[in-house]
Parts: C-alpha cells; structure tokens; sequence
C-alpha cells in the first residue's frame, strides 16, 4: 500500500515539476517579449526627439542664416550647417541603421568592451548582496 502511495505522490511530483519548469519558461519569454517593447519604445521616443529638436534647430538656422547673410558673416552658418545636416540625418535619414551596423559589429568583433566591472551578475553574488542588505537591515532594526 505505501508503495503505491510513494509511486503515485512520485508521479504528481513530477508533474509538479514540469508544470513549474512551463511556467518558469512562459514568465522568462514573457520578460524578454517586455523588454524588447521597452527598448523598441524609448528608440521611437529618441527618434520622435530628434525630429522635434529638428524643427526648432531648423528654424533657428533659418533665421540665423538669413540674418548673417544679410550682414554678410557667412561664416558662422559653416558650422551650424553641419549641426543641422547631423539632426536631419538622426530624424529623417539612415544614421540610425548605420548605428545599429556599427552596434552589430561590436558585438561581433569586441565583445570585450561590453564586459561590466565585475563580470555579468550571477545568482550567487545578488543573493549574497541580498543577504548582505538583510542582515545590515536586521542589525539596524535592533
């Protein structure tokens, strides 16, 4: 009788087992799909920046560029022309897809500058600060 009470409570015991691996996997494709969101809403508000910041510089370089023709100083519009030929290409261009080029390649070929301080976070270390912050916690309470 206990064995058949063993087998079974061994079997929803693996059942448990695979239901929680099931969850575990649907909540971590649930955080990348989120992340991935958020990264793809802050570049549309970086680009949405952009253009905005272009209409204001655009017409500060108009307005600038005609005034110092008028008083004939070309030479200031030299440098503002570069600035707004920048933001034209960050707001209506291809700089970003030559940023994700260039980001692509980094990635590919040094790998080594992304490494943080430390290494990347493993469980161990962020449970031992975890640990760390509670005891600290605990003595303060005291």
């Amino acid at each position: 009788m206990g064995f058949l009470l063993s087998k079974s409570m061994d079997a929803n015991f693996k059942k448990q087992q695979e239901f929680m691996l099931h969850n575990a996997r649907l909540q971590m494709e649930r955080q990348i799909l989120m992340q991935n969101q958020m990264r793809e809403r802050q570049l549309a508000m970086q680009i949405a920046w952009s253009r905005e910041f272009l209409k204001y510089f655009g017409t500060f370089f108009a307005v600038t560029a005609v005034g110092l023709a008028e008083t004939a100083l070309l030479a200031p519009i030299v440098p503002l022309s570069f600035i707004f030929a920048y933001q034209m290409d960050s707001a209506y261009g291809t700089l970003i897809y030559r940023m994700r080029g260039e980001a692509q390649s980094i990635l590919a070929s040094e790998q080594d500058r992304l490494d943080l301080p430390h290494g990347t976070p493993t469980f161990d270390s962020i449970e031992k600060a975890r640990r760390a912050k509670s005891h600290l916690g605990s003595f303060l309470e005291k």
